[in-house]
């Protein structure tokens, strides 16, 4: 299997990167909208469309990309032998952390569209810059490999 893998190597780099980069957006506006869905009184008009936009975003964009920035960065931990890394073990605890991210702002985001407030607007800014900052970690770990 691992030389089906190195066979595909690049492919599977350029589809991690393609839905990383579309994940890592997706990231960067969910936390933007909230912002701007904040102010807008429940069961508005305004309200209903950052509704509307945010599910979108989270269906369309959010959600797959995940998946499969999981899958092909999976597979390409196997095909270059990985596992073994320390700088691909500080990768994964990141990614990993920036997962959970994506749980608790799409969960806060779903709390917001139900009319609830449960983060403030200086809250959500500060959130907002968590995925930029592990974005710039993921990168220098993958390509630095300071360890």
């Amino acid at each position: 299997m691992q030389d089906v893998l190195g066979m595909t190597y690049y492919w599977l780099k350029a589809g991690h990167i393609i839905f990383m980069v579309f994940w890592m957006a997706g990231l960067f506006m969910l936390p933007r909208q909230m912002i701007y869905l904040h102010p807008a009184t429940p069961d508005s008009e305004e309200s209903a469309l950052w509704a509307k936009r945010m599910g979108l975003l989270r269906k369309v964009i959010l959600t797959p990309s995940l998946i499969v920035v999981w899958i092909l960065g999976l597979l390409l931990s196997m095909a270059i032998g990985a596992w073994d890394q320390g700088w691909f073990h500080a990768k994964l605890l990141v990614v990993v952390l920036l997962t959970a991210f994506h749980g608790i702002i799409v969960a806060r985001s779903k709390k917001m569209v139900a009319g609830e407030r449960p983060m403030t607007e200086r809250q959500l800014r500060l959130w907002g810059e968590f995925p930029g900052i592990a974005l710039a970690v993921i990168v220098v770990l993958a390509v630095v490999k300071p360890f």
